[in-house]
């Protein structure tokens, strides 16, 4: 037997791959199954070229657990290694500036077993000691066994084996008795190794017989060794791709299509890639994607990777250009990875136009779940919204479809307003806006539904990208108002009837703190509504996004909705309630007005004579007039308030109007409603 120290110019390295890359240690699996793959290929290389001249027989690479022993073995049947070889990859990690690279990357795990070729190494993060036996496909070769415990010494003697291949045995430490679980190891083989090009065997199959699961004679081959994204398009149909859909994700709807990727210039690149079906509350399913290297599992967090918006799909890349063993950082500035990340964008949007050109029809139909995607698409990657903008579409309440310059083309000549900028008109509820529709189709205007999550974003985001453009939402005005011609309505009332007339609406609005109503009078004709609801258009955006974003917008969340409670001064209703209103207490209130424009005369002519004179020049008795004056005044005021506001209440027509309006709008409920009900009744 041989013993000797493992040739390191640092000592501390079972030290780091125990404590460094323990956050990691269920890779250890991947990396000693990779191995015995990549030893098996090489043998079937050798043997292609005529190098070996043996029989290749049974090539499959087999994982044993022995639970009682907390022992874990993987054998293959590859090339093997002779003593000197054990001695040159085994023993020999020593390279030019090994301790200054192992105190750089010690806190990244993949970056340490990368850069070291440690594969092997990885092993030791969940063993108490590790042993090799392996017996060279070479002629002549000597069968050797190499063991250490963790610590830089080992051993090494000639023993007996028949077979070519290597065995690597690994007996547990405490720490990680939890992989002598053969739940455990068939759930690390189906993550890691499910598409491995060599066969994996764990175990036997097995199948039920008399109330019981009785072991088979045949392997249990765990892999699928010639993955659909391996194979050729054209030697594909679709149900191979539907069942390979079902096979990643089981329980999950069918997907809308696929993009298959076949790339090897200026990289090579495979992968399937599936759209999903995405509901309308953005679920931002990532870790959908799996990221793989020859058929060896990386990752499936593939943010930074790829674009954030690509992290919504669904399937499968593969690129020998992505280093396996190197952390997230690493691939998200490495040049082949911006690389594959810049074609993919490329290669999904040339499929999107490729789809929307040869069956228009059929990309309407997906439209409402593509939506979500090329939206979030479009917002967050620039290049990818330049192509998007081919067959990015807009929907009408009609359920029509258009792209963004087709529908600029049909609304411009009637829906351009005063500053000839074109409106867009939209719906976000086609039920509940269902009244403010019907008057702008009555004036002849389209209007589109944008009901979806990222709509409010993409508003904002095609006004800063199309000039002379603006969204509104149909009921943020009245219909006169939401596409302004040079003919403007102006009200016909004075401005003490508008004064008189606010404080009587104002008695009646909702009094809540998540709502303010702001009274205002339009002349809309007699056929018209006598009363509408109104939200200012900017207000209610801030307060969408804010309910998205947060952070700073978030000031906006917290200010209660503004809406415009609009009276149309035309209307025989109203008309009725300034009647009734001027006979219940029209004197009453031109008598304060009387004595309040006395009052505010006196106030102004003494405003007046103080113009000029500094603060110290005004006499006292003066100063104390004003502000008896002022007091008088807002006493009257006040009065003439309460005499309007009780006019307001007593008028069952005004609490009607206003109920109308707020029922119009789905803001009427509960005790509200009740008494809408009950009154309706008593006025019937």
């Amino acid at each position: 037997m041989q013993k000797g120290h493992i040739g390191i110019t640092t000592e501390n390295i079972f030290p780091i791959i125990k404590k460094y890359l323990y956050s990691d240690h269920e890779i250890f699996l991947r990396e000693l199954v990779s191995n015995a793959v990549d030893a098996t290929q090489k043998l079937k290389t050798l043997s292609a070229v005529g190098e070996f001249k043996g029989e290749l027989g049974d090539l499959t690479v087999r994982v044993i657990l022995d639970e009682k022993k907390k022992k874990i073995t993987i054998s293959d049947r590859g090339i093997g290694m002779t003593a000197e070889e054990i001695e040159k990859y085994i023993n020999q990690i020593a390279f030019s500036g090994a301790n200054e690279f192992l105190e750089k990357y010690k806190k990244d795990a993949n970056s340490i077993i990368g850069h070291f070729g440690l594969g092997f190494y990885s092993s030791f993060m969940v063993s108490k000691k590790v042993e090799i036996e392996t017996l060279s496909h070479k002629d002549g070769a000597t069968a050797v066994k190499w063991s250490c415990d963790g610590s830089p010494e080992y051993s090494i003697e000639e023993i007996k084996k028949e077979d070519r291949g290597t065995s690597i045995i690994l007996y547990l430490d405490d720490d990680n008795k939890n992989f002598a679980d053969k739940n455990e190891i068939s759930k690390l083989l189906k993550k890691y190794c499910r598409f491995l090009p060599v066969e994996i065997g764990f175990g036997k199959k097995t199948e039920w017989k008399v109330g019981k699961e009785v072991e088979l004679e045949q392997d249990n081959i765990i892999n699928e060794t010639n993955p659909l994204w391996t194979r050729k398009p054209a030697d594909l149909k679709d149900e191979d791709y539907s069942k390979f859909y079902r096979d990643l994700y089981p329980m999950t709807d069918e997907p809308l299509f696929n993009i298959h990727l076949n790339v090897d210039y200026p990289f090579n690149l495979t992968g399937v890639l599936y759209f999903p079906k995405l509901k309308n509350n953005i679920e931002i399913q990532k870790n959908k994607i799996q990221l793989y290297c020859n058929q060896v599992y990386v990752t499936d967090s593939v943010e930074g990777i790829v674009p954030e918006f690509l992290t919504l799909l669904h399937g499968v890349l593969d690129s020998p250009d992505i280093p396996l063993n190197v952390s997230r950082s690493y691939l998200q500035s490495d040049g082949n990875v911006k690389k594959i990340s810049s074609h993919i964008t490329k290669k999904v949007s040339d499929r999107l136009e490729d789809i929307f050109k040869k069956d228009r029809k059929a990309f309407e139909e997906k439209w409402d779940d593509l939506k979500l995607f090329i939206q979030y698409g479009m917002l967050t990657d620039e290049k990818f919204e330049e192509r998007a903008r081919k067959f990015a579409l807009l929907k009408n309440i009609d359920a029509k479809y258009f792209t963004y310059d087709e529908y600029k083309d049909i609304i411009s000549a009637n829906q351009t307003d005063k500053d000839k900028q074109i409106v867009y008109l939209y719906s976000t509820d086609i039920e509940k806006q269902h009244a403010y529709i019907e008057a702008a189709k009555a004036k002849g205007y389209d209007v589109l539904i944008l009901d979806g999550q990222l709509d409010t974003h993409i508003i904002n985001h095609l006004e800063q990208k199309v000039e002379k453009s603006r969204f509104v939402r149909v009921d943020s005005d009245t219909v006169e108002k939401l596409i302004p011609k040079d003919d403007k309505s102006e009200s016909k009332l004075s401005l003490a009837q508008k004064q008189d007339l606010t404080s009587v609406f104002s008695s009646m609005v909702p009094k809540t703190s998540k709502m303010n109503f702001i009274v205002e009078f339009e002349s809309m004709g007699a056929a018209n509504v006598p009363v509408m609801i109104t939200q200012n258009e900017f207000m209610r955006r801030m307060k969408d996004m804010s309910s998205m974003q947060g952070g700073m917008m978030s000031f906006y969340g917290e200010m209660p909705d503004s809406y415009n409670l609009i009276v149309n001064d035309e209307h025989p209703l109203v008309e009725r309630i300034i009647s009734e209103t001027e006979k219940e207490v029209g004197d009453q209130v031109q008598t304060l007005r009387g004595k309040l424009s006395s009052l505010e005369n006196k106030q102004s002519e003494l405003k007046k004579s103080h113009e000029g004179k500094k603060d110290e020049d005004i006499p006292q008795n003066e100063k104390e007039e004003l502000e008896d004056l002022s007091k008088k005044i807002g006493e009257l005021n006040t009065k003439k308030e309460e005499v309007l506001k009780n006019a307001g209440q007593n008028n069952k027509l005004v609490s009607q109007l206003i109920d109308l309006a707020l029922l119009s709008n789905n803001m009427l409920s509960g005790e509200a409603l009740t008494k809408f009900v009950k009154r309706s009744i008593e006025l019937i």
